[in-house]
């Protein structure tokens, strides 16, 4: 049984870990790089990372494990206030305008293949309608009928959007969607999820 938490000041620290367990993510970039405020080159992704949560502009649901430490997040945020893959070929016929973006899942490699990354996606959307709902964007890959590599997965896959309701609206790479859903606003609150076995 897993919980969904916010990432926010009183869950960096679990955050932290999470990354510090996974030697920073992605080659350190601490899921900052997607962040309009980052600067290639110039920004500390842990520092900018840190600055954004403290300061309340990081948003993403923790998935946290009966021990109480993360396991998996899903980093979302208003669509001002993310960039996404492939936003060159995004820019050339942009959809409608979303009012959010979901930018990065990430699960821990020890805990693969066990459903937490549909967990997470499924709290970020929870966590989306408690804020209010609106229209949600992500870019993800397809892998039916292909084996994908870990690194291009860091969206999870078009497959997974898919079967929590979202629609494929344009292609903007090899095998990447761009993914979208409307969500409805509720009032719900913090609940525990089960990951699939």
């Amino acid at each position: 049984m897993y919980t969904i938490d916010r990432l926010d000041a009183g869950t960096w620290e679990v955050f932290a870990d999470l990354v510090e367990r996974n030697n920073g993510i992605y080659g350190g970039c601490w899921c900052a790089p997607n962040h309009v405020e980052y600067q290639r080159g110039l920004s500390d992704p842990r520092a900018l990372k840190e600055q954004l949560v403290l300061s309340g502009r990081a948003l993403a649901a923790l998935v946290i494990d009966p021990e109480g430490r993360a396991q998996g997040w899903c980093q979302y945020g208003p669509a001002d206030s993310l960039d996404l893959k492939h936003m060159r070929e995004y820019a050339k016929d942009p959809p409608a305008p979303p009012r959010w973006r979901i930018a990065c899942i990430f699960v821990d490699k020890g805990h693969r293949g066990h459903g937490i990354a549909r967990v997470a996606l499924k709290g970020a959307l929870e966590q989306i309608a408690d804020a209010g709902g609106g229209r949600v964007e992500a870019i993800s890959e397809t892998t039916r009928g292909r084996e994908a590599q870990g690194r291009f997965l860091f969206s999870a896959t078009v497959e997974l959007f898919e079967d929590l309701g979202f629609s494929r609206v344009r292609q903007v790479g090899k095998h990447a969607w761009i993914v979208t859903r409307t969500v409805r606003s509720t009032n719900r609150g913090h609940r525990a999820v089960d990951a699939d076995p």
